[in-house]
C-alpha cells in the first residue's frame, strides 16, 4: 500500500485536483443516468422529472449522483480544514485521492447493484473525511 501512496505527488495541487474531480463526479453519474435511461433532447425541459421516472441501472446512477452531492461538502470541508491546520500535505493528498477512488468505485457498485459492497465503500469514503478532520483536530491542540 505504501508503494501506491508513494506514487502520489506531495504538491497541494493534488488535493485541489481531487476536490475538482470529486465535484465533477455527480455530473458524471447524472450523465450516465441519462444515457442509461434513454434521455432525449425533449426530456431536457424537465430533466429531474425524467430521472425520477427511471428504473434499474439508470435510477441507481441517479441515486449515486444524489449521494455524491450529499457527501461532497463533507469531503471539501475536510480537505480544506486539514490543509488549514497544516496536516502534512502528503497525507492530505493520499486521503483525498483515496476518497475519489473509493467514490468512483462506490458509483460503479451502485450502478451494478452491489448494495453491501456499496455501503462498505460509502463508509470508507466517510472514514477518509473523518480522518482528515481528526488529524486537523490533533494538530490544533
Amino acid at each position: 500500500m505504501n508503494a501506491l501512496f508513494d506514487m502520489v505527488p506531495k504538491s497541494a495541487s493534488v488535493a485541489i485536483w481531487a476536490m475538482v474531480i470529486a465535484s465533477l463526479l455527480p455530473l458524471g453519474f447524472a450523465a450516465l443516468a441519462k444515457l442509461l435511461g434513454g434521455f432525449a433532447l425533449a426530456d431536457n425541459t424537465h430533466p429531474r422529472e425524467f430521472l425520477s421516472n427511471t428504473t434499474g441501472a439508470a435510477a441507481r446512477a441517479n441515486a449515486a449522483q444524489q449521494n455524491s452531492y450529499e457527501t461532497l461538502p463533507v469531503f471539501l470541508a475536510a480537505v480544506l480544514v486539514a490543509m488549514l491546520f497544516f496536516v502534512p500535505q502528503s497525507i492530505v493528498n493520499n486521503l483525498a485521492c483515496l476518497y475519489v477512488i473509493i467514490r468512483i468505485a462506490y458509483g460503479i457498485a451502485y450502478i451494478v447493484n452491489l448494495p453491501t459492497f456499496r455501503s462498505t465503500l460509502w463508509m470508507l469514503s466517510l472514514a477518509c473525511c473523518l480522518l482528515l478532520f481528526y488529524l486537523a483536530i490533533r494538530l490544533s491542540l
